[in-house]
């Protein structure tokens, strides 16, 4: 009987929960306790979008038109600091809503700091 396979029957996930109500054990058990860690893991903070790239672009192309010669590009020049001073301008205003903590999300280590406050008891379950 090589050729023939047994179809085996695999538990699906609905099919354990609609099990659930029922007065026996519960079916899905969790791998570690329900329980807050007390720190959370020092991850990289993502490194933001480059920016101005098609204005810097177009200034060192011109510059390259003109043997670079400042004053043939003038107005690229302008486009890309424009462009630069109003990206610092957003950037610093991230990194302020970031501090006041409007953003939704805290930096790793004012969170460890806040979980080492109030830590969790595992004792109590």
């Amino acid at each position: 009987m090589l050729g023939v396979r047994r179809a085996m029957a695999v538990p699906n996930l609905r099919g354990r929960l609609a099990r659930l109500g029922n007065s026996q054990k519960p079916v899905l058990k969790p791998s570690r306790p329900l329980i807050l860690a007390n720190r959370v893991g020092e991850r990289r903070r993502e490194r933001g979008e480059a920016t101005c790239v098609m204005e810097m672009s177009l200034m060192m192309a011109c510059w390259k038109q003109n043997e670079f010669h400042d004053e043939a590009c003038g107005k690229e020049i302008k486009n890309f600091f424009d462009c630069a001073s109003k990206a610092e301008a957003s950037r610093k205003m991230k990194s302020t809503q970031e501090i006041m903590g409007e953003l939704g999300s805290l930096h790793p280590k004012k969170l460890n700091k806040l979980l080492q406050r109030f830590p969790s008891k595992s004792y109590v379950l």
